[in-house]
């Protein structure tokens, strides 16, 4: 297993990266044996359609010459388009992508949209490159990919370290590499573009809102409010952030949080825009936040909470840490963040786990919804959108909680049953070609 380190409070914590595709496939086939789904079926979900690893060259501002490697994943298209995000890290690998692309198939199934899963990205730190580098990184891995996305084909979207600016610099280049007539037709070749270039009211916070959707749902099942109950939320980026925002409005309160650069906590609360403030002036990083105190990296699990929000990175709970966790729920805000192994010890405890697939879906819900306004030449205000978010997330959540009490099976297998027999049914009617 590879790690990467990142240096902490003055320490070094190692992140395990790799693991994550025998994740997905473990949950894959748990629930495919739940279902007794057709042995030819599962040999095609088993595997990837396409694997795209392109090398390019890419001029730094020094005038040097550096060498990136970018992928995409595309693993099944049975239901409509690839969808899924583009992240830039230094994790970016084959499996990862691989990985991801099956999770996002999965998730789009379940939330009854008509895309298939893609998932990929460039193996870099932003951090070390400056905004015109990116452009120019950005740009030469969407000339590289051009022939293998589209409007109609693939769609890709914002994911670590990526944002609406990432999408409007590849929708610019793709759609300069089209003949003038195509040029804008293809618009939305990605969703999670700025407002201002056909982006959606609201897409920033969606899969933030989507996480405190599906927590607030889970209260209102088990008779309760948010009111004065405590959250850790581990990454405070776009998700992480809006997840707190709308939490906090609930009455709920923020006792800790972690990022890449520290802990911190503070059991009073923490005022999730005082500390949104705080870190966009100090270089995107919590820590020495004056209102609240440091907290040891390796403690940030084990800290007093009613509910955990994981919205970093995978394979963050595990079996080595998830004796730890106080919280009665947890959030799945990344994609995977929680291990097969780390999993089983949370549900013998007791605790509840609101899968990845479900419990951020908002962002690929809100995607298809910008899709829909490029594609129909529409344009949709805030209130609307939000709406139509909560009714979408609403009717996922319950269709997800009654299959779970039905089968007497926890939420991620429910989950995954519903995903999968949705694509099982597409290929017993179509048929397989030839």
């Amino acid at each position: 297993m590879t790690a990467i380190t990142a240096e902490l409070n003055n320490k070094t914590i190692k992140a395990p990266v790799k693991g994550m595709l025998d994740n997905v496939m473990m949950q894959f086939h748990s629930a495919a044996d739940q279902i007794d789904l057709h042995p030819n079926i599962r040999k095609i979900l088993s595997i990837t359609n396409n694997e795209i690893i392109v090398h390019f060259p890419v001029k730094m501002d020094n005038g040097e010459v550096e060498i990136f490697t970018g992928y995409r994943v595309q693993h099944n298209n049975a239901l409509g388009p690839y969808k899924g995000g583009l992240r830039y890290h230094p994790t970016v690998d084959i499996d990862a992508a691989k990985a991801l692309a099956m999770w996002m198939t999965w998730k789009t199934s379940l939330a009854g949209l008509p895309y298939g899963g893609g998932k990929g990205g460039i193996q870099l730190d932003p951090s070390k490159y400056s905004q015109g580098e990116l452009e120019r990184i950005t740009r030469r891995f969407t000339f590289a990919l051009a022939d293998n996305i589209g409007p109609e084909h693939d769609i890709p979207a914002p994911d670590v370290n990526t944002n609406s600016q990432t999408m409007a610099w590849i929708a610019d280049t793709y759609m300069s590499t089209r003949p003038p007539a195509e040029r804008t037709a293809n618009q939305h070749v990605v969703t999670g573009k700025p407002e201002g270039s056909g982006g959606l009211e609201g897409r920033d916070r969606a899969t933030g809102y989507g996480v405190f959707l599906n927590i607030k749902f889970w209260a209102e099942i088990n008779n309760e409010t948010l009111v004065d109950k405590k959250f850790i939320v581990q990454g405070f980026g776009n998700v992480g952030y809006w997840a707190s925002y709308f939490l906090e409005k609930e009455g709920a309160k923020l006792v800790a949080v972690q990022d890449a650069f520290g802990s911190i906590q503070n059991q009073n609360g923490i005022t999730v825009e005082d500390l949104f403030n705080y870190s966009k002036m100090n270089s995107g990083s919590i820590v020495d936040f004056p209102e609240a105190t440091v907290l040891n990296i390796n403690e940030f699990f084990a800290t007093e909470c009613d509910i955990c929000i994981p919205a970093a990175l995978g394979n963050q709970i595990t079996d080595k840490n998830a004796l730890d966790i106080k919280a009665r729920l947890i959030a799945e805000g990344a994609n995977g963040p929680t291990n097969v192994e780390g999993e089983k010890i949370l549900l013998e405890r007791g605790i509840s786990i609101i899968p990845d697939i479900l419990c951020n879906s908002g962002g690929v819900v809100a995607s298809y919804f910008e899709w829909l306004q490029n594609r129909n030449g529409e344009l949709w205000q805030l209130d609307e959108v939000m709406a139509k978010l909560d009714k979408k997330m609403r009717e996922s959540f319950n269709k997800v909680y009654e299959y779970s009490e039905k089968e007497g099976m926890d939420l991620r297998t429910a989950a995954y049953c519903i995903a999968i027999k949705r694509i099982e049914k597409a290929y017993i009617q179509r048929g397989i070609f030839p």
